[in-house]
């Protein structure tokens, strides 16, 4: 059996009062600390840097201007604190921001879909995954991201293939996972996956970024 995943520090951005106090009830019940909570993105590097969390729940759109604010605020968080987890909560994919928060390294990131998380479970093991380095990223924000990338030369060399392959590794799934879904073997998703890299010209590396940077290699 799996050891529990350790409780973690949290810190919640979110305009709405009722989401903001539900998903920190949420969290605690399941004995994780909120050690804050804000309405407007301007406070949260801020709160970030006072409480140090393992992870931030940052909305996009938020005061005063409700349109990128707290994905602004996340890319900024990203650099100014990159030990910290980043998980974008919303009801809204910008592509252009998304692009910019994860081009810096996948590590530690995340974007999920407000209207799309149906299971607490998961969006508890998604906050989890992206605390602890790795990566969560809603099937929709990925098709969304692959859509804004297809006129680039590198994306269009893959075959129908190896771009399910990235469809799958950009969502953070293992090449079992991936194996499994597929119905094929880890060693064809290993191929596939060295191929990918090879087209997108990524070179080799010690950390996973590239699995989701091959994902996001748009050129502005």
């Amino acid at each position: 059996m799996n050891a529990p995943n350790p409780a973690l520090r949290i810190v919640i951005a979110e305009d709405s009062a009722i989401l903001r106090d539900g998903l920190a009830g949420l969290l605690t019940d399941r004995g994780h600390q909120v050690v804050e909570m804000v309405g407007d993105a301007t406070r949260l590097s801020e709160v970030i840097a006072e409480h140090r969390p393992d992870v931030a729940v940052v909305d996009v759109r938020m005061p005063p201007s409700f349109t990128d604010e707290g994905l602004l605020a996340a890319i900024e968080l990203r650099r100014k604190f990159p030990d910290t987890g980043v998980l974008v909560f919303s009801q809204w994919v910008e592509t252009r921001y998304a692009t910019e928060l994860l081009a810096g390294g996948a590590s530690g990131v995340g974007y999920l879909l407000k209207d799309r998380v149906a299971d607490v479970r998961e969006f508890v093991d998604a906050l989890h995954r992206v605390a602890t380095g790795g990566t969560a990223l809603d099937p929709e924000v990925v098709s969304q991201l692959m859509g804004a990338a297809r006129q680039q030369d590198s994306l269009t060399r893959l075959t129908p293939r190896e771009r399910e392959v990235l469809e799958l590794m950009a969502q953070g799934l293992s090449n079992g996972a991936i194996a499994r879904g597929m119905t094929v073997t880890e060693r064809a998703v290993e191929k596939h996956i060295g191929n990918i890299f090879m087209k997108l010209e990524l070179p080799p590396s010690d950390t996973h970024h590239r699995r989701v940077l091959a994902v996001l290699r748009l050129k502005s």
